[in-house]
């Protein structure tokens, strides 16, 4: 990808060649189903069409289908189909009720979910072999040996392996910068490199038609929806503080609670069955588990989940991060973590009012005092009511850093919608898939909250207190 019109092009060409995907897997469905296309049958198909389409383009817009040079694996893309496709056949066979359509064949738009998801994955793959051969592109990273190193990797696509990443400390000359921007196709700008750099090198990739990424700095995602106003003849920006208008947080508090009420109404069989098959497995132990964590204004509140580790898991080795091969995790607790069940009792959490769908995780009080002397900014995540999920959790891993995970969450802070969170909530839906996102639980603290038993603390070092061990939110 070499330009932005390159790479809008790119995103219309997958959205159409996804819609065409759509089209011919319910012609196919037809015709294996019937080998015709009976009138009254095929009447309704024609009447849903724009909505099916139309349900389609929008999970492809949630879901970023379009978007194939981020490091993406076949297995990813495969993910993302397959969760996107499973919620359009919900939401079709919703619309042919709702549009009384009742002439159109469920085995039909079932054929149609396989085809869908083989035609889609195909057309991807044979795409990105013809387009972009054996290279992504040619990247020109900026920042000091510290910041760079962890970059590289994560820049480089690991399904092509092709993607050419070169190198270069802030103190270079600007003139030599511009004449390796000729040679790259987009560049990527640290958070060590200084503002008059950064303009620089911004101003130069622009005249060029170039790509520029910048991992902002907490001080710039501060200045996130600034308001501009002059000061007589001077313009001048507005921060406003952290936190939601009282307009977004009736929206939001309204929002939650409707959800997490219908929610519980309609998973109460699943409650049901995990509460059982958890009582069985210990008829002694608790069947749910509860922790006091921080909540919005650093509130204490009782969080709850259904217990996946044995009873008294402490006691013998006292507060410890659960690793992912943990003995004190049960035969039960393995399969509800893995399915991300042990979080569902926090849906009474959001119905009482001390939690939101979405938003920061909410940690230990002995987290929060050791990051914010950390990261000054730290606290600005407790502006707001903490989540079941939230912006950090769909975007990152466990073994994402702290600082990392901090602006996805002071970024979600500062941007929040309506839309965001439903956007937040359906993404999830592919974290709940993705072993990916709670690698290295061993190591780092649990923000996707999979080891939040015993995992937001910290084996004390009894003979020397003074001694600190790296955390990793």
């Amino acid at each position: 990808m070499t330009n932005m019109d390159e790479s809008r092009n790119h995103k219309f060409i997958l959205i159409l060649g996804d819609l065409l995907c759509i089209l011919i897997a319910y012609v196919s469905a037809f015709y294996i189903r019937y080998l015709d296309f009976p009138g009254r049958n095929w009447d309704a198909f024609i009447a849903l069409l724009p909505w099916i389409l139309l349900i389609g383009l929008f999970f492809i817009s949630v879901y970023e289908l379009y978007s194939l040079d981020r490091k993406h694996t076949i297995s990813d893309i495969v993910r993302k189909i397959m969760v996107a496709v499973a919620l359009m056949t919900f939401l079709t066979m919703a619309a042919s009720y709702l549009f009384r359509e009742f002439a159109m064949p469920r085995s039909v738009v079932l054929i149609a979910t396989v085809f869908m998801v083989i035609l889609m994955v195909a057309f991807k793959v044979l795409y990105l072999k013809l387009t972009r051969g054996n290279t992504v592109g040619k990247v020109l990273l900026i920042g000091n040996e510290s910041n760079t190193a962890k970059l590289i990797n994560k820049v480089r696509h690991p399904m092509l392996k092709g993607t050419e990443v070169r190198h270069i400390q802030e103190h270079t000359a600007i003139e030599k910068i511009d004449f390796l921007l000729e040679e790259s196709d987009y560049v990527v700008l640290c958070t060590d490199i200084s503002k008059e750099k950064k303009s620089q090198v911004i101003y130069h990739a622009m005249e060029r038609n170039k790509v520029v990424y910048v991992i902002p700095t907490l001080y710039e995602l501060l200045l996130q929806r600034a308001t501009i106003s002059p000061l007589e003849d001077t313009l001048v920006m507005g921060v406003k503080p952290f936190g939601l208008t009282w307009d977004k947080v009736f929206v939001k508090r309204v929002f939650d609670f409707v959800a997490s009420f219908v929610l519980l109404v309609l998973i109460s069989p699943v409650l049901a069955f995990v509460a059982t098959i958890v009582k069985l497995e210990d008829p002694k132990g608790k069947v749910i588990y509860s922790q006091e964590r921080l909540g919005k204004f650093d509130r204490p509140f009782t969080i709850y989940k259904f217990r996946s580790m044995i009873t008294g898991a402490e006691k013998a080795t006292g507060p410890v991060l659960a690793s992912s091969d943990d003995n004190r995790i049960t035969k039960v607790g393995k399969f509800i973590r893995s399915t991300r069940l042990d979080e569902l009792p926090q849906l009474f959490n959001v119905l009482k009012g001390d939690m939101s769908l979405v938003g920061p995780r909410p940690e230990r009080e002995f987290f929060i005092k050791e990051l914010a002397q950390k990261y000054y900014h730290y606290g600005y995540r407790n502006r707001v009511q903490p989540g079941i999920t939230g912006y950090a959790q769909v975007m990152g891993k466990y073994s994402t850093e702290v600082e990392d995970k901090l602006r996805f969450d002071l970024y979600y802070i500062r941007n929040y919608s309506l839309w965001l969170d439903i956007i937040i909530l359906l993404k999830t839906c592919l974290v709940v898939f993705d072993k990916t996102k709670s690698e290295g639980a061993e190591e780092h603290s649990p923000s996707l909250e999979s080891d939040m038993e015993t995992a937001s603390t910290v084996e004390k070092d009894k003979d020397n207190s003074s001694k600190k061990k790296t955390i990793n939110v």
